[in-house]
Order: C-alpha cells, then structure tokens, then sequence
C-alpha cells in the first residue's frame, strides 16, 4: 500500500492514517486507491472489528488535490464514490478521528464515518460555493441527515466553518476530546464497539443505514432479513451462555 495512506491494527481495530501532511492531507489518486484497499481488508478480515479513519500532522484533510485535478487525477474509485467509501461505506463500524481541519472533501469522507470523534480545535466546512462549486461528494446529500435540516443548510449555503464544540452540539460529532487525543478518543470508542458480537454490530449498522430507504410497511420484513442470521448464530448462543456463566464472551463472528 502507497506511503500515503498508513494502515496499523490494534486489537481488532483497524486505523487508516491519510499521510500527506506536507499537503495538509489533500486527496490524491494515491490517497483514493489507499483508503478503499483498507476499508476492502477491513470488511475482508474476520480479525478485524472497526475501523478508525484519521489524518497525519495535526490536520485530517484539506479536501480533494486540486493540483492532481489538474493533472487529471481524481479522489473517486469508480462507482464506489470519494476515496471508495463515501457512496459504498464499508460494512463494519468506521470512526472519524479529526485534529485540525477536515475541509470540502475530507469533510466528505467523515460523512462516510458512522461516528466523530474530533478535538476540541477541529474545525469543519464545505466551502464549495465560495467558488462557485457544489458539495458534490456527498455533504450536499447525507449532511441534512446527519443534523437539523436548516443548520445543514447553514453550512452548505454559506461555506462557512463550524467548530468542533458547535459540532457536537449539533449532533455531527459524537465525542470531543483534547487537542492531540482525538486518535485516543476514537480508538477507546472502536474498543468499545469491538468488544461487541460482530455479527450483531454489523447487522445492526445495516438496518440503522438503510432505514432511512425504507417504507415502513417494508421496513420489518428488511430488518428481519438482516437479523434473522445473526439470531440464530453460534455467536447469539454464546453471547447468552456468556451471561449466564458470568463470564466474558468469547465471538467466532458465526
């Protein structure tokens, strides 16, 4: 995998570093092709139970590299969406971790996040129609669901910067942490998260996405779908033979 983008695991969770920092992490073809190698090895790897999506240098990113655009890169993986992952989202939980700022594209990216975890100096913006562009990667679309529907406005019309503090308050990021220790924060978030039955995590963040594309008359029958595998697991029966023995459980992810 390129230099770029710096992939690590620790205790089944997996941590995909975007490593451009001399270019404040700015999304080239190299960064798109890292990132979607890794969201594929994590959905891929049974080892593997979350994933923590962060930047190098203090800053998550800048946004698309305008000066690979130039040179006729693009950040989008064929039909997949920015980096492979904003219009195909891995499987398994992805955490956001931001320091600094997380701008245009790389804001986009945390939307394909299911959680934020950012520091309390993180700063974010979709500033497309300052320059007469539009928040094409995603924000434009998933951002009115993620928060108040006119305060995603807000955003998308004016292009203007919202503080991590503000974020969380309006319910974009889920935990605030001190500057420096948004990687930590996120990384106690996914051991939390890994600690669960895979089975059941994966299922549950399938009916929680796609929910929202549902009728309701469906939308038993489509969580059922979903569920129905993980209820009649070897991990269900574990996970309730745990509790009764009072004992940790141990998931085989079957």
């Amino acid at each position: 995998m390129a230099d770029e983008v710096l992939v690590e695991r620790r205790d089944g969770v997996q941590v995909i570093t975007i490593n451009r920092p001399g270019a404040k992490n700015a999304l080239d073809r190299a960064v798109a092709e890292g990132v979607a190698a890794a969201v594929d090895e994590l959905d891929a790897d049974d080892d593997l139970r979350v994933g923590v999506l962060t930047g190098a240098g203090g800053t998550f990113s800048a946004g698309m590299d305008l000066k690979a655009f130039l040179r006729g890169e693009t950040p989008t993986i064929g039909d997949r969406g920015l980096c492979g992952i904003t219009r195909t989202p891995p499987r398994k939980p992805l955490i956001g971790a931001v320091e600094g700022w997380a701008l245009a594209g790389g804001f986009e990216l945390l939307l394909a996040c299911d959680l934020i975890v950012a520091s309390e100096t993180a700063r974010f913006g979709v500033p497309e129609v300052k320059r007469s562009l539009v928040a094409a990667g995603g924000a434009a679309l998933s951002l009115p669901q993620r928060v108040p529907f006119n305060l995603a406005l807000e955003m998308l019309l004016t292009g203007d910067p919202l503080s991590a503090v503000r974020a969380a308050e309006i319910g974009l990021v889920n935990r605030l942490a001190p500057e420096g220790e948004a990687l930590q924060g996120a990384l106690d978030l996914a051991a939390t998260i890994a600690a669960n039955g895979p089975l059941a995590v994966a299922a549950t963040k399938a009916v929680a996405r796609g929910s929202s594309d549902w009728t309701f008359a469906d939308s038993w029958a489509r969580q059922e779908e979903l569920i129905a595998p993980v209820f009649a697991s070897e991990d269900a029966r574990e996970g309730a033979t745990a509790f009764a023995e009072k004992r940790a459980p141990v998931w085989k992810g079957r």
